[in-house]
């Protein structure tokens, strides 16, 4: 066991768990300024901060699709990776990481491609209007040049982190983040890019972090190493990996979808401003989540590993701890943001036309936000065993069956108008994440 690296086998499981989670959280909390930090100086711009906002607001599904695709290849070969390593099949583990690489760089080039090629009208199909098309086509088409860098950074750190290197992990985000938080004032207001600024200043934080992983899965610490003397793609395993990843693909890709429909709903019944206050939502979620997917993902190589070592009870406990944890810190989140809305909204914008549409949409759509912690913990539980079908099932469900179609019905009932839109989400974690939870409950853990 080299120096840092967590025995996901061992007896004290509650401690494997925070010990991989801790670093996550932490990695995570930093990977959220990448984004969070260009709306925040955004929001902020002299006179077009609000406009700027929304136009950034339409860049989510993109920014969300591309990531889907990094973890199509990297959460779905990790676990793979993890059980391969409980089984002490270190040549297979290590199969699965070179082929996920290879995928991840050829779809980071088509996406590269498509995006810029098609910037237009994707973003007019993403619900823009001619004032806000320019600040969201300035943000895309920079942001689509680094798409290789995100892909890595993003698709490889998954490999790190299930071989028991979570604080490696942890500092692959911590030097981007870092870089975006001292690079995006000095290119949006030093030297006046605005919005194209924000931008560049993500790229070239995320090329260092690709740089740091690289450097790390290629050197003498690693586990296992990416090698690609004599490579020739592996397209069965290529297959495994996708199939295991599909979950997280699809959740990331409805997400995405969700976004769309979103913004282009709120465009016919509130206009602009109503973007704007979805984006500072979106971006509020993304901070209230981030230690609830910490603690999955924190738990997720320690469930596979003691799966595929056959350790049952380790991995039981594993499980029933990320729930307790996930539960608790929701339901407090849950309170937290609904006592003091306004100090959540001002840290990106305090235009006064703003908070009054925020306010309301923002205590309609964290209602009962401590369901998500049902959900999470379930899909977590499917991926980490490889249970594919369950995994894409419940991602689909509650995003594309529930949400969408919420989002279009909803608000053409009049006394809820644009108000519908926002009550789609709470309703969708009731029945999605009590429906994947109970599931994963009758169908692995009662047969195990």
């Amino acid at each position: 066991m080299a120096s840092g690296q967590v025995d996901f086998g061992g007896s004290n499981v509650r401690r494997n768990v925070l010990a991989v989670a801790a670093p996550m959280l932490v990695a995570q909390i930093v990977n959220l300024l990448y984004n969070i930090i260009d709306r925040i100086y955004i929001g902020k711009i002299p006179g077009e901060g609000t406009l700027a906002l929304a136009g950034l607001g339409l860049c989510f599904p993109v920014i969300t699709m591309v990531t889907a695709f990094a973890n199509l290849f990297g959460l779905g070969g990790a676990p793979l990776c993890s059980i391969a390593r409980g089984q002490k099949d270190a040549k297979e583990a290590r199969k699965v990481m070179n082929n996920a690489f290879f995928m991840l760089i050829v779809t980071g080039v088509i996406l590269t491609v498509f995006g810029i090629v098609f910037h237009k009208p994707i973003l007019y199909l993403f619900g823009a209007s001619d004032v806000i098309y320019p600040y969201a086509a300035d943000y895309m088409v920079v942001y689509m040049l680094g798409t290789v860098f995100v892909m890595t950074s993003l698709g490889m750190n998954p490999y790190i982190n299930s071989q028991g290197f979570a604080k490696v992990g942890m500092k692959t985000v911590t030097l981007g983040a870092i870089s975006n938080i001292i690079l995006d004032p000095i290119f949006i207001f030093g030297l006046h890019m605005g919005v194209t600024g924000a931008a560049v200043a993500t790229i070239i934080s995320q090329l260092f972090s690709a740089v740091w992983v690289i450097k790390f899965l290629t050197g003498k610490k690693a586990e296992l190493t990416l090698d690609f003397k004599g490579f020739k793609p592996d397209f069965e395993c290529i297959g495994k990996i996708a199939k295991l990843g599909t979950s997280t693909f699809v959740m990331s890709f409805t997400n995405g979808l969700v976004q769309i429909v979103c913004n282009a709903t709120l465009q016919i019944y509130g206009g602009d401003l109503y973007i704007s206050a979805m984006t500072v939502i979106n971006s509020i979620r993304e901070i209230a989540q981030t230690p609830v997917l910490s603690m999955a993902d924190g738990s997720s190589p320690i469930i596979s590993y003691n799966y595929g070592a056959g350790q049952f009870d380790l991995m039981k406990k594993a499980i029933r701890f990320m729930t307790q944890i996930c539960f608790a810190y929701t339901l407090l989140i849950w309170g937290l943001i609904s006592a003091f809305p306004e100090i959540f909204i001002r840290i990106f914008n305090q235009d006064a036309a703003l908070m009054n549409v925020a306010v309301p949409s923002l205590h309609i759509y964290f209602f009962g936000f401590f369901m998500m912690a049902f959900q999470f913990t379930g899909q977590c539980v499917f991926k980490a065993l490889n249970k594919a079908p369950q995994a894409v099932f419940f991602s689909i469900f509650r995003k594309a069956i529930i949400v969408v179609p919420l989002t279009l019905l909803l608000p053409k009932i009049p006394m809820l108008g644009v108000m519908g839109v926002f009550m789609a989400e709470p309703i969708s974690n009731f029945i999605g994440g009590l429906a994947c939870y109970i599931t994963m409950q009758c169908t692995i853990l009662r047969k195990i």
